[in-house]
């Protein structure tokens, strides 16, 4: 078993890529990043999760701890394209809401925009519904066209805790990205937008993580998502 765990994260970390770029943001953030675990009682290179809000501009980002996952730090989304809802088709200029895993493979140390990772758009459920799209990015340089772009500063931060979760071992890091924070309230106040029944298929992955305090497995059956 402790050679499979081995082989299994020298096998990650052989597939994240670099650049001079990436390894100075790492470089400038590790050491009070990890100050700000250990006062937070967590573990550095932990699995971490990552969950976007679009009506409150935000992303949280969770680490894995004992318990579960626990909250490290929200961060502000600095702009995002479109309105609520999901995106639908090349060009639409709108933000993805779903759920989405990024590989090692999918961080981009060259990115035009600073730093970014790309969110792995279109999944299966997009592709069973005919999205269509690509490079749908979390990035740096607070501009977007269909991505969720942060300042320079915060995707260096969220950046070097991706990285130190794969060196750790996290074959791929879950970004489930909602329209809102999916209360009961909330959704019932969405009874007559055209995206309620998607939404309300997005509220039952959510409150699963509210319910076991880990994010779910996610798959696609019947055009539909659904968690275990």
């Amino acid at each position: 078993m402790l050679i499979k765990t081995l082989s299994l994260i020298i096998l990650v970390v052989s597939q994240i890529p670099t650049s001079q770029r990436a390894d100075q943001a790492i470089q400038a953030n590790e050491s009070s990043l990890k100050q700000s675990f250990q006062k937070q009682q967590l573990i550095w290179g932990s699995a971490v999760y990552i969950r976007i809000f679009k009506a409150t501009s935000e992303l949280e980002l969770w680490v894995k701890n004992a318990q579960g996952f626990k909250l490290f730090k929200t961060y502000p989304i600095c702009t995002f394209s479109g309105q609520l809802g999901p995106k639908m088709a090349t060009g639409d200029r709108q933000s993805p809401e779903g759920f989405y895993f990024v590989k090692p493979k999918q961080l981009n140390p060259w990115s035009q925009f600073h730093l970014s990772f790309n969110l792995g758009y279109p999944n299966k459920y997009d592709r069973a519904h005919d999205r269509t799209g690509s490079a749908l990015m979390v990035h740096g340089n607070c501009v977007s066209v269909g991505c969720y772009a942060m300042t320079d500063p915060l995707i260096e931060e969220i950046y070097t805790l991706m990285v130190a979760a794969f060196e750790g071992g996290q074959p791929f890091v879950r970004v489930h990205a909602f329209p809102f924070r999916m209360t009961a309230e909330n959704l019932n106040a969405q009874q007559k937008n055209r995206w309620y029944s998607f939404w309300q298929n997005l509220k039952t992955g959510y409150d699963f993580f509210a319910s076991h305090n880990r994010p779910p497995n996610v798959e696609v059956v019947k055009g539909l998502y659904v968690f275990d």
